[in-house]
């Protein structure tokens, strides 16, 4: 029950930051916020899933894969960024 508890939480704080980045994006209409956003967004869904279905643990190479799908998006998105600085 606690486990479950742990992961809504950590569910509902990449929400946040996904919504938190969004915000940013309407601001600044910088890619950068708006590919965090979908990072946390997909992050988000991946801790869903996981405390959802309680899939056993070795069963969860998708789950990793969306894993790694949000924290590529965070990469290309600051690499991205400081290359367009450097372009100005």
């Amino acid at each position: 029950m606690i486990e479950q508890f742990l992961s809504g939480a950590v569910v509902m704080a990449f929400a946040i930051a996904c919504l938190l980045f969004l915000k940013y994006y309407r601001r600044t209409r910088e890619k950068l916020f708006l590919t965090f956003a979908a990072s946390f967004l997909l992050l988000s869904i991946n801790y869903a899933w996981l405390a959802l279905t309680q899939i056993p643990v070795e069963e969860r190479s998708p789950l990793f894969l969306v894993r790694l799908l949000a924290f590529s998006l965070i990469i290309y998105a600051i690499f991205q960024s400081n290359r367009d600085r450097a372009s100005h």
